[in-house]
């Protein structure tokens, strides 16, 4: 029996090291790639070794990283280990909660309040030095809106309450048009993905409609426009953490309204004054890692709309990703609009457009993003 038991240990080892040997050449000798399509992000790449992160043994560390990213089949095993976390911890992976119908991120966020009290001091200075009218539209996140479906151990982020602070905080000459209310209203509707934390095009129209009147417009009515379903296999930023296909993926829309305004032009606008021809709807991006980039394509500094609108109304939007598929309705309008986002800004606005060359300024955030640092000084330098 003993003879037995030494027999079986130094298979079982002789197995596992084989298994190891095979696995570490193939993720050495393999073919590596630098991105990964599944997760929409950057892998690390190889370390160049120095005395200093040897000594304090940050090379070791960055070489940890390096060969975990580029480990044979790593989205295979990533999913693997997901799938097995979902099972023994009450359906929690990465910080998001894997339900049978939509994913969540659980993360608590307001955690950096000085951040989130100057991203609002900025804002604040841009309104003082602007001559027009400035608005601020605080878009909750999909956890914001359907948080009570979270294990009761858990405690839903309050986005009502956060977007109730930030609107205490601003200018009384801004402002302020509620989301939250709308949105929370409709939630029995398709208003947000269920593999991402932002809103669908029928999410970012249903508040539209009251926007829109804010800024002086009768909305346009949902039934003039025709909607086409440009995809049905998208997954966001909370798929990119979990690798999850528990919750059916989602479509992406375009709404075209055929008896209304045209785009005439659309301009990408660099730091350096360089410009070149972008897209409301880039269709192209539906075959990237990032499908939610085809909402005016892929980020840049500024965006310049031009319609056939003949009313010289110009329109400053301010704004995150959230923004990006809520533009195009904007189109019906306004004879120009500019959005700027200001995390792509390595210089001041002022150095690229007169900000008063705009009546109207509309601020439009994910309340999720506003305790980020988002280059938002470059919004108030130099203006």
């Amino acid at each position: 029996m003993n003879k037995l038991n030494r027999t079986m240990s130094i298979v079982t080892a002789v197995l596992s090291l084989s298994v190891i040997s095979v696995l570490g050449l193939m993720s050495f000798f393999g073919e590596k790639k630098f991105w990964s399509s599944d997760e929409n992000r950057q892998l690390t790449a190889f370390p160049e070794p120095s005395f200093n992160d040897m000594y304090n043994g940050s090379w070791a560390k960055q070489l940890d990283s390096y060969a975990t990213d580029h480990f044979t089949d790593r989205s295979k095993w990533v999913y693997a280990k997901n799938r097995m976390q979902v099972e023994l911890s009450e359906s929690i992976v990465n910080g998001v909660y894997v339900g049978s119908e939509r994913l969540l991120d659980t993360e608590v966020s307001g955690q950096d309040k000085k951040v989130f009290s100057d991203n609002i001091s900025i804002i604040n200075a841009f309104e003082k030095n602007y001559d027009g009218t400035t608005y601020f539209v605080a878009v909750p996140s999909s956890t914001g809106v359907y948080g009570d479906i979270l294990p009761s151990n858990f405690i839903s982020r309050s986005d009502s309450q956060r977007i109730n602070e930030l609107y205490e905080m601003l200018s009384n000459n801004i402002r302020r048009i509620d989301a939250y209310n709308i949105l929370k209203m409709m939630k029995d509707n398709y208003i947000f993905y269920r593999n991402d934390t932002k809103w669908t095009s029928y999410g970012a129209y249903c508040v539209y409609k009251t926007v829109i009147q804010k800024l002086g417009f009768l909305p346009t009515s949902y039934d003039k426009y025709s909607i086409e379903h440009v995809s049905d296999s998208f997954r966001g930023d909370l798929y990119n953490r979990t690798l999850s296909d528990e919750a059916k993926a989602d479509i992406l829309d375009i709404y075209n309204y055929p008896e209304g305004a045209d785009v005439v032009s659309c301009e990408r606008i660099l730091n350096d004054g360089s410009f070149s021809e972008g897209e409301i709807y880039d269709r192209s991006r539906l075959a990237s890692s990032d499908m939610y980039s085809m909402y005016l394509g892929e980020n840049v500094p500024l965006l310049r709309i031009k319609t056939s609108v003949q009313n010289d109304k110009r329109l400053l939007v301010i704004k995150d990703s959230y923004a990006d598929c809520f533009i195009p309705f904007l189109i019906q309008h306004y004879s120009e609009i500019t959005a700027v986002s200001p995390d792509q800004l390595d210089r001041p606005l002022g150095d690229i457009i007169n900000i008063n060359d705009y009546s109207q300024t509309l601020f439009l955030f994910g309340i999720n993003n506003m305790d980020e640092k988002m280059a938002l000084e470059k919004i108030t330098e130099r203006i």
